[in-house]
């Protein structure tokens, strides 16, 4: 990994302003063409597109009794595991649930909050090299804990894991299909895929492209670039720092590992450990060279204020003085044995988080992102004598003469 200063202002320029977003029009083209063929062709333009890139040779959906005969092929330990990290994710879950409230703001004016789930929401889990089970759980069961009556779930090739996490997150509808042509389906329903009210979960490019396109129609998540990890420390193991760089970048050639010290001496250390460690691992030896970097900075102020305008989906910090301040990252994870893989799959923190800056107005992905919050609001006669002063003055003030004389009209 290459080692720079916080003095060298254009190389860390460099690594603070690189843009995951940036526009290739062509490529948009392509994702937007697939879009709208399925769109407008419904189910058989959605299963041409499965043939095609996903090599889907039967029917989309996958049965509750394809789903458990499978499931009952997963190893114990695997079906342990996942039925574990389930029940973490749902105790997390239970409390982001925004709570219903009522209260009288002043005599006879009552305001409460209702919250309602969505009616159906739907979950991508990306099914490249590696089954990814633990992205069908993080998704589905905030949904499920939330009260989403309908959670429809795509995967391009589902094994065996996914279904068990799949009946384990009580996913409704299981579908062999992924890329944006299952983001197009989802977003805009065929004839037995269903519309549905969210679309959440990482994917590839095409993926991440298509829920952009989509979300005018249908909202999402947020838009997912490649995944990143900082870490600050200024002491610590330089061999299980290094690890962690090495977990983040095995993900993808584009993930980005980035160590961050105040200490020459561990910036040395944690630079020829993970050089060590990536030996003959391809992906991770692409992305170290690509997006790997040890800055070194001047104290653990100037530390965490690289940290912070980097605005991390994954940030971890070797103590907790560090993140007395304020703080921007997707997740944050504290001392030396909060792994951040540990987050991936067993805390029951959520790791579908934002990426590319984007934490610095969101979290990560939670069951509050499976309801609307409601406003009702009750005034009686009483009530809006009180108001009327109030309503009438500030209507007028903006020169909304029928606004003032609607509430007018009640007090005369």
């Amino acid at each position: 990994m290459r080692i720079i200063h916080s003095r060298q202002r254009a190389a860390l320029h460099a690594v603070l302003t690189r843009d995951d977003g940036a526009a290739d029009r062509a490529f948009e083209r392509r994702v937007q063409a697939i879009v709208d063929r399925v769109r407008r062709g419904g189910d058989a333009a959605l299963l041409a597109c499965a043939r095609r890139f996903d090599g889907v040779t039967g029917g989309l959906a996958i049965g509750r009794q394809e789903m458990l005969a499978a499931a009952a092929t997963v190893p114990a330990d695997v079906a342990r595991a996942v039925r574990q990290a389930a029940k973490h994710i749902a105790r997390v879950a239970a409390r982001q649930v925004p709570k219903p409230w009522t209260m009288a703001v002043a005599k006879g004016v009552v305001v409460e909050q209702r919250v309602e789930p969505l009616a159906r929401a739907g979950c991508y889990v990306p099914g490249g090299r590696f089954p990814l089970p633990s992205s069908l759980l993080m998704t589905a069961i905030p949904a499920r804990v939330a009260g989403v009556r309908d959670i429809i779930a795509v995967c391009p090739r589902p094994e065996p894991v996914v279904m068990l996490a799949a009946l384990e997150a009580g996913v409704t509808t299981l579908l062999r299909v992924g890329g944006a042509h299952a983001v197009a389906a989802l977003a805009y329903g065929t004839e037995s895929v269903p519309k549905v009210d969210k679309i959440v979960g990482p994917g590839n490019r095409y993926v991440a492209v298509a829920k952009a396109l989509v979300a005018a129609d249908c909202a999402i998540d947020f838009f997912a670039g490649p995944t990143e990890i900082v870490i600050v420390a200024g002491g610590g193991r330089a061999d299980w720092i290094a690890a962690d760089l090495i977990a983040q970048a095995e993900h993808d050639p584009d993930a980005r590992a980035i160590f961050i010290t105040w200490s020459p001496a561990l910036a040395e250390r944690v630079g020829r450990m993970t050089t060590r460690l990536a030996r003959g691992r391809d992906i991770v030896q692409q992305s170290l060279a690509a997006n790997g970097v040890v800055i070194v900075a001047r104290d653990a102020t100037e530390a965490m204020a690289i940290a912070n305008r980097i605005a991390p989906e994954h940030l971890v910090v070797d103590r907790e003085s560090l993140i007395a301040g304020p703080t921007i990252a997707g997740a944050v994870f504290v001392g030396p044995f909060t792994a951040q893989a540990a987050g991936d799959y067993a805390t029951g923190s959520n790791h579908v988080l934002p990426t590319a800056g984007a934490a610095r107005f969101r979290g990560g992905l939670s069951a509050a992102d499976f309801v609307r919050v409601m406003a009702v609001q009750r005034v009686t006669r009483d009530g809006i004598r009180r108001l009327a002063p109030t309503v009438v003055a500030l209507a007028r003030a903006e020169g909304l003469r029928a606004h003032a004389e609607s509430v007018e009209a009640r007090v005369r």
